[in-house]
């Protein structure tokens, strides 16, 4: 069976991104239903128009229907899982035992994924969810490789394993939290989470006019719940060799560079993983790839059969920053003018030197020396957020690919 690189699609533009960048499959959510609430997510057009994209290029996609429903929500719900069968959606994410056995009666033709809310961490649990009419198995992220492996190894064959293989941990156990709910009223369940765990925190002394005493670890700082990231391009062999069928990457609040970034980087290093999962090594430029894109700093997690404690946790602070900003959308090359044509997305000038990331290929470097705005006039500086510009260049590109500028 065919491993497959699964990536984030927070809107109709991100999931062309990652489909460009070498995405076997994305996951998204309607605008209900979903644990990302505000995500840009996808309304019921856009969801046709997404899976009519999907399958003209031979990709497939997945939609998120893991909220933890109350009675109430089960009327707007079929309609849901009917439009989800009537587009052919290949599958659907799931969490609940109510929502798996009304899908089940309602749209029984659309394959069901279990998600990792439902932290399963055992063969026993994973055949249940099988018998229950599960395809695949998002395993909890509390699993060694290991254990991953033993439970691919006690199922049938037919059973789907699929694993989060990169991006923003949750520091509750399988994502099952309520600081959101308890701190500010927003409904984890829901998909309304605020990240309450990456807020910097202090104690206060009863007796002392609730004087305020900062929570320092060793002078770092007081984040003491914000989990450092995951990663596994490491190591990417071991699970392949451990039966992972789907590598997950999360990320669906993320901006298109990151969604295109990390997709391209997985793309190659699972390519080189599936070929050859015994003699895998990871390339350095796929790590500096990595270290390039917004993030917490790296953890490996449970995978390497550690607790997951005090090395997860970024202690300094919560702020998820990379060495790189998205410039720009290309659009095309116009051979003509030997131009390449984008849509602004972040400020650039002339004399500025910027990276061009296509599918597959290293960065190459676009001297900017010319900006041409759409009246064909000189610019010097690109100001206005999605204006259409041209760059004169010999670098040809093409229509997906994207720039980006290096931090000093």
């Amino acid at each position: 069976m065919k491993t497959e690189l699964l990536s984030p699609a927070g809107n109709l533009e991100k999931l062309k991104v990652a489909c460009h960048f070498g995405a076997d499959a994305v996951y998204f959510a309607g605008k209900r239903f979903g644990l990302r609430a505000y995500a840009g997510n996808f309304s019921e057009q856009e969801i046709k128009e997404a899976f009519s994209y999907l399958h003209s290029i031979g990709k497939k996609g997945y939609v998120t229907v893991n909220v933890f429903p109350y009675d109430e929500d089960f009327a707007p719900l079929r309609e849901h899982l009917e439009l989800l069968t009537a587009v052919h959606a290949d599958g659907a994410i799931v969490s609940d035992p109510g929502v798996i056995a009304f899908a089940k009666k309602v749209a029984p033709s659309l394959e069901l994924h279990l998600s990792t809310q439902a932290n399963t961490l055992n063969s026993y649990a994973a055949a249940f969810w099988a018998d229950m009419g599960v395809k695949r198995v998002v395993l909890a992220r509390e699993l060694s490789i290991d254990r991953i492996k033993k439970i691919r190894d006690a199922l049938d064959p037919a059973v789907e394993i699929e694993c989060f293989a990169h991006g923003a941990m949750c520091i509750s156990y399988s994502g099952r939290c309520l600081l959101s709910n308890y701190l500010s009223g927003r409904d984890n369940y829901k998909g309304e989470c605020v990240q309450a765990c990456r807020w910097n925190y202090v104690l206060h002394e009863k007796s002392r006019d609730a004087r305020e005493f900062p929570i320092e670890e060793d002078e770092r700082g007081a984040y003491i719940m914000n989990s450092h990231d995951l990663k596994t391009i490491d190591f990417l062999g071991e699970l392949v060799k451990a039966g992972v069928m789907s590598f997950k990457i999360e990320g669906r609040m993320k901006t298109a560079y990151y969604v295109a970034s990390v997709t391209d980087a997985y793309r190659r290093a699972l390519d080189l993983a599936s070929k050859d999962p015994d003699g895998y090594v990871c390339r350095p430029e796929w790590e500096e790839e990595l270290s390039l894109c917004s993030n917490r700093g790296f953890t490996s997690g449970f995978m390497k059969g550690g607790k997951g404690g005090a090395e997860t946790i970024a202690y300094e602070d919560s702020r998820s920053e990379g060495g790189a900003d998205f410039i720009a959308k290309v659009l095309g090359y116009d051979f003509t003018k030997r131009c390449v044509i984008i849509e602004q997305r972040n400020r650039f000038r002339v004399g500025e030197t910027l990276e061009l990331m296509s599918p597959g290929k290293e960065v190459r470097l676009i001297p900017v020396r010319e900006i041409y705005n759409g009246e064909g006039e000189k610019i010097e500086d690109a100001l206005r957020v999605q204006e259409v510009l041209m760059i004169p260049t010999e670098v040809v590109a093409s229509e997906g690919d994207l720039l980006r500028r290096r931090k000093a």
